[in-house]
């Protein structure tokens, strides 16, 4: 019986490195940026706010402080899929950013449209929270409150583990699971958010765009925000 149950331990986790190699594939090599592309306002054409720096994509926007919104795009796109990867944030980096999913970027308006899971230094409650940048939406979606209202810490629905820099060398994980209209979203391990998005990432508004059931990923940098963030071990399965 005991040898059994070795033998059923060791094929899990077999198993579990098969399913992580072969099933998740990686967005990020490392070296370059290649697959990505940085969208921008014509007013900071001149400044690169990500660069590849010690093997992690670093967004960085603390020598630009009137800048506008800024990202970096995926050049493909995907539908339903399990997204995971690791940044590093810093305590005293007052900026905001996020993870658009299932977003569209528009050239002419220079604006992200699509929902967007939020990572919050300043405030780590707000963290897998989504924000919908969706032009006649935007709003917050989870929590699902009224347009122009704002979240604040009661609204949490659990307190997430957070690590600075300045205080570990733990990188935080993220994972973030689209299928149909869900959306949910685990912070170094712990699931935070469940949203079910029927109704609302399948409206009128969204499939006009494009947006909310097919898209682009994106890295968000918030404007006129002094943010540096680190991001590796970029991976996705399509499901």
């Amino acid at each position: 019986m005991k040898l059994k149950l070795i033998f059923l331990f060791f094929s899990f986790l077999i198993s579990s490195i098969t399913f992580s190699q072969d099933d998740f594939v990686s967005l990020f090599n490392g070296v370059n940026l290649d697959g990505w592309v940085e969208k921008k306002a014509p007013r900071d054409r001149n400044y690169i706010f990500f660069r590849v720096i010690d093997g992690t994509i670093m967004a960085n926007s603390l020598n630009n402080p009137e800048h506008d919104y800024a990202w970096l795009y995926s050049e493909k796109e995907y539908a339903d899929f399990e997204l995971k990867f690791q940044f590093r944030a810093f305590k005293t980096s007052s900026g905001n950013s996020g993870v658009q999913v299932r977003s569209r970027y528009d050239d002419e308006a220079y604006w992200m449209n699509g929902p967007q899971v939020d990572i919050h230094p300043p405030g780590p409650w707000r963290t897998g929270m989504i924000w919908d940048e969706t032009r006649g939406n935007q709003r917050w979606i989870f929590p699902n409150i009224p347009k122009n209202a704002w979240v604040n810490e009661s609204m949490q629905r659990k307190t997430p583990l957070f690590y600075y820099a300045e205080e570990t060398n733990q990188w935080n994980l993220m994972r973030i699971r689209c299928v149909g209209t869900s959306i949910e979203v685990w912070l170094n391990g712990m699931k935070i958010t469940n949203y079910k998005g029927e109704g609302i990432l399948n409206d009128e508004t969204h499939l006009n765009l494009n947006v909310g059931m097919k898209g682009h990923i994106a890295f968000q940098i918030h404007e006129k925000d002094a943010l540096i963030m680190q991001f590796k071990e970029i991976y996705i399965q399509e499901l």
